[in-house]
């Protein structure tokens, strides 16, 4: 522990020995220097740098560093074939263990509610159900003739209208290939969040699946396994069906279906051929230069194991895959281009390098004409032997209802015993009442090791320094500016308000806000409140707040959430945000405990906002918190999974924490030591 600032803390030296013209020599002696200060200026910052950018970078290190450590091992696997094999057996391992518990099929209950003959191909309209109450729509186009044909499941990239009017699904059918197309959750006939009318309540399926998937996590799933499990039900339905030919199947998709396909690949061993398009790109590269993309397109922990997007389709490996790209499209072509090479180096040491393809268009985001025929063209080779180039002609529009499987347009309105994924959640969160309960049965040491593990917390904490970054003479107290320093972690800015007149039995109150330090010490009647009562404040902005705040401008309002880029990367890496904020309050705490001028002072806390659970979690594992005081904050998980519709929730999540405990169980664990005074028990 670094005591440069015992000296400095003294209320009997401060008026002595703080003055600007002194301080910077004093500083020097102590080790702490900073740029000296102009005459009367006062701080406005306790970072000794201005740059808004700061967090995420910090975060980016980190994902940097994850992904050359997963480069250097897949660089020592592909210099033989067995090294693939023990690199791929890994991937399947970890993948495994990232998605968590997959439920169990039951019976399909399929049911074709329509079938119309089109020239050239027949549409069928029909439903089954992955779970019981999990109803899956779904258009199934069949070429003319009699079977059994191959097959293929098209994945639908993000629109509400969903399955509805694939080009990409008559053209295969025209060329004798059958292609189911299936509504994704949150899409065309199975939106999740519907208001009393049975309308969409949000803009967008990208906005749904952000919102359902902090939900989906809270109980240690995600949107992605939700989607991935109808999926591989959708090819157990293909089976059923006698002119399928069970031996041909294939997937393709676009944008985000794409993203449906690469994470079907790396589970799914019926399939015989592959096409990922507009999302196939190096997570490295797109997390750094356009942020997280939408909630059905990350599963917590990716980055932690090591797994890239390449090493979806690695996982397919040696099968047939094509890679569609656009030189136009936002999907980062660099990242493109660098994944494939990743999978020609694989693919090379199976010794079939002709089975992984790459087909670039002159064209943007999506599944223009071009991408269309060298898909077709691609699936005929491989599910029909022949590779004569497929060319696309002109044909009239479907009517829309045609496409309809329900009478009202969506599942949970027309069938009485749909079960929303919502509902799905919190029936399983329910289900651990007794599991949290045993959590806390355990003894104290393992529930805080258990709960620092959870969220994240560094086992073992590295010794904290502090620095000075300056002080302003105030009314009746002294306002020092300072960062607090511990390796491996962001910077901590810190105030702290000195009165002029100490308490004998002095006491610290710690103040947290999302909205930063600045607002609260901008309220000099909140100060005085405060040193007037003769005790210690001490205001902070944990990580992401305050001076670390990240820019609007890299957070599409979409997501609903005012840090989104930085929550979702946090979970990729494997470490929560609220886990790092409060290992941040932890510092703090350090630093309070032990220096000379604040030791043994009765330490009190009060938090609003995202900083709430930080708070709580903090209290329950550090008893030097004597009381804290909680106000317009998430109340419970449970309830976030009643409630979906919750702005910056991603910023609170902690995957799979419903397992061991809700946030009221923290504060009963407390015995008292948390008040929630606008909670009604």
């Amino acid at each position: 522990m670094n005591h440069h600032l015992h000296r400095v803390f003294s209320p009997g030296n401060l008026r002595k020995r703080l003055c600007w013209s002194g301080l910077l020599g004093f500083l020097l002696v102590f080790g702490i220097c900073f740029p000296r200060p102009v005459p009367g200026q006062v701080a406005t910052g306790s970072l000794p740098w201005k740059n808004n950018l700061a967090y995420n970078s910090y975060l980016m290190r980190m994902v940097h560093a994850q992904f050359a450590e997963r480069t250097l091992r897949l660089g020592q696997a592909v210099t033989s074939r067995e090294g693939i094999r023990s690199y791929v057996e890994q991937l399947r391992s970890d993948y495994k263990k990232l998605l968590g518990t997959m439920p169990s099929g039951e019976e399909l209950k399929a049911k074709v509610v329509r079938r119309v003959s089109m020239p050239g191909y027949t549409l069928e309209a029909l439903y089954f159900q992955s779970l019981p109450g999990r109803y899956v729509t779904a258009n199934l186009y069949l070429p003319e003739g009699k079977g059994p044909f191959p097959a293929s499941l098209e994945l639908c990239g993000h629109s509400l209208s969903g399955k509805a009017g694939s080009q990409e699904a008559i053209l295969m059918a025209l060329h004798g290939i059958a292609v189911l197309v299936v509504d994704p959750i949150g899409q065309g006939e199975r939106i999740q969040l519907l208001d009393q009318a049975g309308n969409p309540v949000t803009r967008g399926a990208t906005t749904e699946h952000t919102l359902l998937n902090a939900g989906c996590n809270l109980v240690g799933s995600s949107v992605a396994a939700a989607e991935l499990f109808d999926n591989i039900r959708a090819i157990d339905y293909l089976e059923t069906r006698s002119d399928v030919d069970k031996d041909r199947l294939g997937a393709y998709g676009s944008s985000g279906g794409g993203t449906q396909t690469a994470y079907l690949l790396g589970v799914e061993t019926r399939l015989k051929v592959a096409s990922i398009c507009s999302y196939f790109s190096q997570r490295e590269r797109v997390l750094e230069l356009s942020g997280a993309s939408d909630g059905c397109q990350h599963i917590p922990g990716e980055g932690r194991t090591g797994m890239e997007i390449a090493d979806m389709v690695a996982m397919f490996s040696p099968k047939p895959v094509l890679i569609m790209a656009g030189l136009y499209d936002f999907v980062d072509y660099q990242g493109v281009l660098n994944g494939f090479s990743d999978l020609k180096k694989i693919y090379g040491g199976w010794g079939c390098p002709e089975n992984i393809q790459l087909f670039t268009a002159e064209s943007g985001h999506g599944m223009p004409l071009s991408k269309r025929e060298a898909l077709a063209t691609f699936f005929r080779k491989w599910l029909c032997n022949d590779a004569t180039p497929v060319h696309e002609a002109k044909l009239p529009p479907v009517d829309p209802p045609l496409f309809l499987c329900t009478t009202t347009g969506q599942v949970q309105t027309a069938f009485p015993d749909a079960r929303s994924l919502m509902a799905d959640n919190l029936r399983l969160a329910e289900g651990w009442a007794g599991d949290r309960k045993a959590f806390f049965g355990q003894p104290a040491g393992k529930v805080g090791a258990d709960i620092k593990a959870l969220i994240g917390v560094p086992a073992d904490s590295q010794p904290v320094t502090a620095e000075i970054t300056g002080r302003s003479r105030e009314r009746s107290f002294d306002k020092i500016r300072f960062q607090l320093l511990r390796k491996g972690e962001m910077p901590l800015p810190v105030v702290l308000i000195l009165p002029e007149k100490r308490s004998s039995s002095c006491r610290i109150l710690i103040h947290l806000a999302d909205q930063g330090k600045e607002a609260f010490l901008s309220d000099e009647n909140a100060i005085l409140q405060v040193v007037n009562q003769g005790d210690l404040l001490v205001a902070a902005d944990l990580r992401g707040m305050g001076e670390t705040a990240d820019p609007a401008m890299y957070n599409d309002l979409k997501y609903w959430n005012a840090e989104y880029r930085n929550a979702m990367i946090s979970l990729h890496m494997g470490r929560s945000l609220l886990g790092q904020r409060v290992t941040d309050l932890l510092t703090l705490l350090d630093f309070l405990s032990s220096n000379p001028e604040t030791k043994g002072c009765r330490i009190l806390a009060e938090a609003s906002g995202a900083c709430g659970p930080v708070l709580i979690h903090a209290t329950v594992l550090d008893k030097r918190i004597a009381q804290s005081t909680i106000t317009a904050s998430l109340v419970s998980y449970l309830e976030a999974l009643r409630n979906p519709l919750q702005r910056d929730l991603c910023s609170q999540v902690i995957p799979g924490v419903l397992r061991r405990y809700d946030l009221p169980d923290l504060v009963r664990y407390a015995g008292g030591r948390i008040l929630r005074p606008d909670v009604k028990n």
